[in-house]
């Protein structure tokens, strides 16, 4: 014996429709007026700011340090003459061993250079072969090994896991119902 299926539906809360209200012609065409109006100086006022450049917002110093710029400054300590002099010393005596440790430092290069090519000369004159061999590289020193496609193509919609991010940039795009006045929709 096959049981009893009872089926139910939802209950429909449905009222009649409202009558659409008769509107005077008149009014329809202010309204339409107002909107055209609207448009075209909303229009006007994104044409005028179309010249201006978008601020960096990174480059900007914010409003609370400039404020806060003489809590913020330190009195330069006063120093006698001779600190000054001292200080003046010590910067001459740096100046001179950082240049003489330089020009040693160019020195010992030329001269391991010179030495070098002196070696290799004589190398060639002993032996073409043995120049040769010298003078190619070698690939053991520094093993490169590439083993497929350098740069890969990248995943399609692939979400990449960076955490959580807010995006706080300013917009400054103006959607299509901002121009035609609709309300935007609230949920």
């Amino acid at each position: 014996m096959e049981p009893l299926r009872i089926q139910m539906t939802v209950p429909l809360c449905a009222e009649p429709l409202k009558k659409k209200k008769r509107l005077d012609p008149q009014i329809v065409k202010q309204r339409e007026e107002r909107r055209r109006k609207r448009l075209e100086k909303q229009i006007r006022r994104l044409e005028k700011n179309a010249k201006q450049l978008k601020p960096i917002e990174e480059c900007e110093i914010p409003v609370e340090i400039l404020n806060e710029k003489n809590a913020r400054s330190r009195p330069s300590p006063k120093l006698n003459r001779e600190e000054l002099n001292g200080r003046a010393s010590l910067i001459k005596e740096w100046s001179l061993f950082r240049y003489r440790q330089n020009l040693n430092d160019a020195q010992m290069i030329d001269r391991i250079v010179l030495s070098q090519q002196w070696a290799l000369d004589q190398l060639r004159a002993e032996s073409e072969e043995l120049y040769e061999a010298a003078v190619t590289p070698d690939e053991a020193l520094m093993p490169f090994k590439v083993d497929g496609p350098v740069e890969t193509p990248p995943i399609q919609k692939y979400d990449s896991p960076d955490g959580e991010f807010i995006d706080a940039s300013k917009k400054w795009d103006v959607s299509p119902s901002d121009l035609l006045g609709k309300p935007k929709r609230r949920i």
